[in-house]
């Protein structure tokens, strides 16, 4: 392999993993990010980087393996402390990059509300969460855990206005946020519903409202 081969190669990587470090927030030290490693290229198809900037993961070091397609991290010691799929890395990153376009899409306003919901995948077991909005679209569901976007859930969920009634309903997760943000006050995924009884429809309709004139009136 010729020399600028060898650098166009590794530039692609290293926009990858810029990117990824960027959308993990890692702490800035001024307004333009700006991530300092020291680059060490092994003839196996190894990249390190041995991490300079970050406070909180200074001496760790970031190992991107070409062969196997993995993001290896390294203790300071050298020891292996875990490893991403090149798949995995991208897909966090196209994620983070698509939640505020998929909010923007929403065609049915919705609002912050706080009631329960109970749901499960095909696959998984049935949980009991919380939602924090809901909308004649969808809802937002609570969760340390989301599950992947395109994950099929069958939901029930109770109105604060009728606590002990349970309403049907089906949706797809849309989009995940998997921590807090200026948009969410709580780790989540956002469900768009496929299957929902139009009088159900309506009373979230009422409700949504209701209570966005009272917030008009006030």
């Amino acid at each position: 392999m010729t020399r600028r081969g060898r650098i166009d190669r590794f530039s692609s990587v290293k926009l990858l993993f810029f990117l990824w470090s960027k959308d993990l927030d890692l702490p800035r030290q001024s307004e333009t990010p700006r991530y300092t490693f020291l680059v060490r290229v092994s003839d196996g198809g190894l990249v390190k980087y041995p991490v300079a900037s970050s406070l909180r993961h200074k001496g760790k070091v970031i190992e991107l393996d070409e062969a196997r397609e993995m993001v290896v991290l390294l203790g300071v010691n050298g020891d292996v402390i875990g490893s991403l799929s090149w798949d995995f890395v991208i897909d966090q990153i196209l994620a983070y990059r698509k939640i505020s376009a998929q909010r923007e899409d929403r065609s049915e306003p919705r609002i912050s509300l706080t009631f329960r919901v109970r749901y499960n995948s095909p696959e998984g077991p049935r949980c009991e969460s919380r939602a924090g909005g809901i909308g004649g679209g969808g809802l937002f569901i609570e969760s340390q855990t989301p599950l992947p976007v395109g994950t099929r859930l069958a939901m029930e969920f109770s109105l604060p206005e009728k606590s002990e009634e349970w309403m049907p309903a089906k949706g797809t997760v849309a989009w995940v946020c998997p921590k807090a943000d200026q948009y969410t006050f709580s780790p989540g995924m956002g469900v768009r519903f496929t299957e929902i009884a139009a009088d159900v429809r309506d009373r979230i309709h009422e409700l949504v409202k209701s209570i966005q004139n009272m917030g008009h009136a006030a």
